[in-house]
């Protein structure tokens, strides 16, 4: 829930559909008369998820607007974010991964490539409200998964009901927040996350599943975004499914094209 600095944004329904809108806005309506009884609780983190970061000309960082993740990759360079924290921003953009209350124990890593799906370009289409990001350290070839360990991508449907953990860094705090609840479908091709507490800032959080109890990483399903671009309400956040479009625009970043 939350709009990258600079960036320029419309949101338009996948298929522009009056009726889907109202029909969403029932369902908005509905969740504000049943919130969640869960809250996002703060913690130190986790090394593969940070938080991103517009940079001063004098290379200094910004207050962070988003969240985003490593993933698993041939390369071990890509991160994954919403489109709209990163589609037409100008900014040099960083992502500090691990971040806590000013700490960056990973490193700072520049963001060099930005990959949003050719539908989000054409129509910021809430079904593809998903990036993935090109990250290196100046002075280093170390790759960040190298360093930081990554999250699994999966992009087949996900059952209703599956349970995630969902992480993401609000704007007001220098501590990102956690919190596991099952998902829901509402509409086609979104998912719904009801824990509150996700404020402006946890956009491009992940949706993680299969948690691995050893190593605290898993796979990740979504990121917020998608209806809404992540939610109105701190209480519900959205996610695209990670589909077809996700799996290809993840090809084309290994690919480099």
């Amino acid at each position: 829930m939350a709009l990258a600095l600079g960036a320029v944004v419309t949101l338009t329904p996948a298929n522009g559909a009056a009726g889907d809108i109202a029909t969403g806005f029932v369902r908005a309506v509905r969740h504000l008369a049943t919130p969640s009884s869960r809250a996002g609780q703060a913690f130190s983190g986790t090394p593969p998820v940070g938080a991103l970061f517009t940079t001063t000309t004098a290379g200094q960082l910004n207050q962070h607007f988003c969240t985003a993740s490593v993933v698993d990759s041939p390369t071990g360079d890509l991160v994954i974010t919403a489109a709209h924290c990163v589609a037409g921003t100008r900014d040099t953009l960083d992502f500090v991964p691990g971040y806590n209350q000013g700490r960056e124990p990973y490193g700072v890593w520049t963001v060099t490539k930005v990959y949003v799906d050719q539908a989000w370009s054409s129509s910021s289409s809430q079904d593809d409200d998903f990036a993935f990001l090109r990250v290196s350290r100046p002075g280093s070839s170390v790759p960040v998964e190298d360093v930081t360990g990554a999250e699994r991508l999966g992009t087949d449907a996900p059952a209703s009901r599956e349970l995630v953990q969902v992480i993401g860094y609000p704007n007001a705090t220098n501590q990102p927040v956690t919190c596991q609840n099952p998902i829901k479908q509402p509409m086609a091709d979104q998912l719904e996350f009801d824990c509150d507490g996700y404020t402006n800032g946890t956009s491009g959080g992940p949706f993680l599943s299969e948690i691995d109890q050893a190593t605290g990483q898993g796979l990740v399903i979504g990121v917020i975004g998608g209806y809404q671009q992540g939610g109105d309400t701190p209480q519900v956040s959205y996610s695209a499914v990670l589909g077809a479009g996700a799996a290809a625009l993840y090809r084309e970043a290994v690919a480099g094209r």
